[in-house]
């Protein structure tokens, strides 16, 4: 199988998060998209984020609908913070049978050339490019590599720091977030 990698912090996973995936995984030649939940992000601060095991578990109910999504954890196991070459290789050893590919916003291409061994990712695994709204756009040189691919996706500007930041202030958000993902942060008094 051809599966598609989306990696994040999923802090919390939120409604554009799923219309991405799903849409990639409905539009393109990858078989399903799985949600790689990041304990650390080297580039975020860890004491920003909710326990891994919650966001796991929220990302698994969000997804539980949707036959082409999953969710792995296989970052809880490598050393912290996580990278990305790291974990292709992890995973590739752990599901020998299945071709992985990078699923990224266009925001993030840009940056690309910056992560740990960027070469060796593109050398090895293909990319589908989401867009993004911006300020610069990503056009560079690597959208033009033959194993970068732009997906024609919806374009949803929902962040996670956004609904943080209006359940701290007694929003009503509920609509960025699959309803039991509202649930399970309602009932468990996060973020407020």
């Amino acid at each position: 199988m051809n599966i598609g990698l989306f990696f994040g912090s999923f802090n919390p996973i939120h409604v554009g998060h799923l219309i991405i995936a799903n849409h990639i995984a409905e539009n393109s030649d990858l078989d399903q998209v799985w949600f790689v939940v990041t304990p650390h992000n080297p580039h975020k601060k860890k004491s920003t984020l909710l326990d891994d095991h919650h966001r796991l578990q929220m990302v698994n109910i969000a997804v539980e609908d949707y036959p082409k999504l999953s969710v792995s954890n296989i970052e809880f196991d490598l050393p912290q913070p996580s990278y990305t070459v790291n974990t292709l290789i992890n995973i590739g050893e752990k599901y020998p049978q299945h071709q992985f590919s990078l699923i990224m916003g266009e925001d993030n291409l840009k940056s690309f050339p910056r992560w740990k061994n960027y070469e060796t990712i593109l050398d090895n695994h293909h990319i589908y490019v989401y867009p993004r709204v911006a300020d610069e756009k990503a056009m560079n040189e690597l959208l033009s590599h033959q194993k970068i691919h732009k997906i024609d996706a919806p374009i949803v500007e929902i962040s996670s720091t956004f609904i943080r930041k209006g359940i701290a202030a007694q929003k009503d958000i509920r609509p960025l977030l699959p309803q039991n993902v509202w649930q399970y942060l309602d009932e468990m008094n996060f973020y407020k």
